[in-house]
């Protein structure tokens, strides 16, 4: 065969042809699984938006596109904020949410009462996400105080309520319908030396989340790494669906894993982990906890899964503690767990988190799986499956590659003219090179005895079949530090007198 095919082979008048193509070089160099994130969440129910899936580029196409104040537009705050803080280039896709046909609002209410003795300034407060300023004076009705409280929530819009004048009091409807709706909670914030209170009533009434499977079944053949879940931890049946979905994404066929997360603000340690207790199996889910943290716990997820996807694109093998969740307002110190609990909750499936410095960090991120009896569980650390979606993507790069798709596959023995010929010992050194590069990137641990399991062979009873197996041992992480420290005091020496 000739060395080069610029010019036909059969040409015969004098002429230079120069063939320019583009040669992989990288010798089985690791190449990061570009992070994808995926929001499965509502919009605003007063807002019409297509229901198909679409990749934003900021926060405020967000609120644009599905309602500001909406779940959508209150996780792409914290995935693309406006001050570079976020997740960068790496791809969100909206996978939106409506409403269910028989869903309703979350309802609360504001009941000012008093009269005013001396003037001050209060913000509507729902979990953090704070109105623009009121100011009641003397001389104020309730009804000139409700007109105020109104003015002030709409002038916010990333409120997500909406206000309704009652004259006497303010009613507070949650921007979208649902159970998670029943997460809000509400405040007033001001001086308490102005004669005026708010009685406040916390929102109740949301009923019925939406169904995410048709959000889900538009994921497609794209590989979405990491999902944000915004409905409320305890929807048991939102839960088993994104399991049962993203199980299929292991499938050999498939090969695109993804891990879903949802926040909680739950502190009792046994009431969080009931559902992962129950769920001893599930290696898709995450929940992502910040005990008795006054925001929405969507947008502590969405924060989370902000951390954990730029570093996992840019450091997969590095695990997430220490991560500070800054923006996120932390629960009372009273409430946060000590070390045996979050010890237990880790043992349970449940993801930790630590308060320092007053912020709050991600410590160990987990998903539900601990199967009884297993010490070491294979799927436990998220972190870990971030490794194996990088594994599973190399691989991919190599023998999806068109130089092996349909190559003629020859024993490792027989000699041939044909450059593109395959041989199984050509496919055993492609991965081998991978192996150790996998090393070097420290994804793995031990290449050398991971290179001597790689066999491959071509199938015995069909001939265009090249079957290929391989054991690697994935790295661990310094999680745990254990130091002795020994010491005593110093008595001083006996003088030497000449």
């Amino acid at each position: 065969m000739a060395i080069s095919v610029a010019v036909d082979p059969n040409a015969v008048a004098r002429v230079v042809g120069i063939k320019t193509e583009f040669t992989d070089l990288r010798g089985g160099r690791v190449v990061n699984l570009p992070q994808r994130i995926a929001v499965v969440a509502q919009g605003s129910t007063a807002v019409t938006y297509a229901t198909t899936k679409k990749q934003i580029a900021s926060a405020f196409e967000a609120g644009s596109l599905y309602g500001f104040g909406s779940p959508i537009h209150l996780i792409a705050q914290q995935l693309l904020p406006p001050n570079g803080d976020g997740v960068g280039t790496i791809p969100v896709t909206v996978y939106p949410l409506v409403d269910d046909g028989s869903a309703a609002p979350s309802v609360g209410n504001i009941l000012p009462a008093g009269a005013v003795t001396k003037a001050g300034a209060f913000v509507v407060n729902i979990n953090e996400i704070v109105s623009a300023s009121f100011v009641v004076e003397i001389g104020d009705t309730v009804g000139d105080i409700c007109d105020k409280i109104t003015d002030a929530v709409n002038a916010q819009v990333d409120m997500p309520v909406l206000p309704t004048d009652n004259t006497t009091d303010v009613d507070l409807t949650s921007k979208w319908e649902g159970v998670s709706a029943n997460q809000l909670t509400i405040s007033v914030d001001g001086p308490t030396d102005t004669g005026v209170t708010f009685g406040l009533t916390q929102p109740v009434g949301g009923l019925v989340n939406p169904d995410v499977d048709p959000a889900l079944a538009l994921i497609g053949t794209v590989w979405e790494s990491l999902l944000i879940n915004a409905m409320e931890e305890t929807d048991t049946v939102t839960l088993d669906k994104i399991d049962t979905v993203g199980e299929g994404r292991w499938g050999s066929l498939v090969r695109k894993p993804f891990v879903a997360f949802t926040g909680a603000v739950e502190d009792d340690v046994d009431t969080l982990s009931t559902i992962p207790e129950a769920r001893k199996t599930q290696r898709i889910n995450s929940y992502i906890p910040s005990p008795n943290c006054p925001e929405i716990p969507f947008i502590i997820a969405a924060r989370g899964v902000s951390r954990i996807a730029a570093l996992a694109n840019n450091n997969p093998p590095f695990d997430y503690g220490s991560q500070p969740l800054s923006g996120i307002e932390p629960g009372p110190d009273a409430d946060q767990w000590s070390y045996t609990e979050r010890n237990t909750l880790v043992t349970r499936g449940v993801s930790t988190t630590e308060i320092k410095d007053n912020v709050v960090n991600l410590a160990d991120t987990v998903t539900f799986y601990h199967p009884t009896g297993d010490v070491t569980p294979a799927y436990r650390f998220v972190v870990d499956i971030i490794k194996l979606q990088n594994i599973i993507f190399n691989l991919d790069l190599i023998f999806m590659d068109a130089s092996w798709d349909g190559a003629p596959l020859i024993p490792d023995t027989q000699p041939t003219t044909n450059e593109s010929a395959k041989k199984p010992r050509m496919a055993v050194a492609a991965v081998n090179a991978l192996i150790d590069n996998l090393g070097l990137a420290a994804i793995i641990s031990d290449p050398e005895t991971a290179k001597q399991t790689t066999v491959a062979q071509i199938n015995g009873s069909n001939p265009k079949r090249l079957d290929l197996a391989t054991t690697m041992q994935v790295s661990g992480n310094s999680n745990i530090i254990s130091i002795d420290f020994d010491w005593g005091f110093f008595f001083g020496t006996d003088t030497v007198i000449a």
